[in-house]
C-alpha cells in the first residue's frame, strides 16, 4: 500500500487541564486566541485562524495524562523581536518563564513559560515555518 499525500501539518492539540477557566483566560486574554466552540462546561476549542487547541478538563482527582509525555508546546511569531516582545508582555502580567530568549544555531529565537495548569509554552520565531 502507498502513503497517501502529505499531511497538511500540525494544527490542532488537546490538553487535559485541571484548571479550564484559568488555562482559557491565559490563552484567550493573554494570547490572544478566540473560542471556537464550547460543548459543555468542561471542554472548550480555540482557535487563533490555522490552529486549533481543545481544553478538557480533568478533575482534580484523576491523573492528567496517560502514558503520553509532552514536552511543550509552541506558538510562532513572525520576527524575533517579536519573541522580545511576548517576554516582557507575559512577565508584565506575572507569567511565570523559564528562562529569557535566545537565538538558536539555527537561527530561530524562542523563550519558555508555563500556563496556569503547569503546561510549558514556547513562542518561537523559526524562519522555515514562520513565513509559510
Amino acid at each position: 500500500m502507498n502513503r497517501p499525500e502529505p499531511t497538511c501539518g500540525l494544527r490542532h492539540v488537546a490538553l487535559n487541564v485541571r484548571n479550564l477557566e484559568a488555562c482559557e483566560r491565559f490563552y484567550v486574554d493573554l494570547l490572544g486566541m478566540n473560542v471556537e466552540w464550547r460543548p459543555d462546561a468542561n471542554n472548550v476549542y480555540l482557535c487563533s485562524g490555522n490552529d486549533n487547541l481543545a481544553l478538557h478538563r480533568t478533575p482534580n482527582n484523576q491523573p492528567l495524562g496517560g502514558p503520553q509525555h509532552l514536552a511543550h508546546i509552541g506558538f510562532i511569531v513572525k520576527t524575533p523581536e517579536q519573541v522580545d516582545a511576548w517576554y516582557a508582555y507575559l512577565r508584565s502580567q506575572g507569567v511565570t518563564t523559564k528562562a529569557a530568549p535566545k537565538t538558536h544555531r539555527d537561527g530561530a529565537r524562542s523563550f519558555y513559560c508555563d500556563d496556569p495548569d503547569g503546561n510549558t509554552v514556547q513562542l518561537l520565531y523559526h524562519p522555515p515555518i514562520t513565513n509559510s
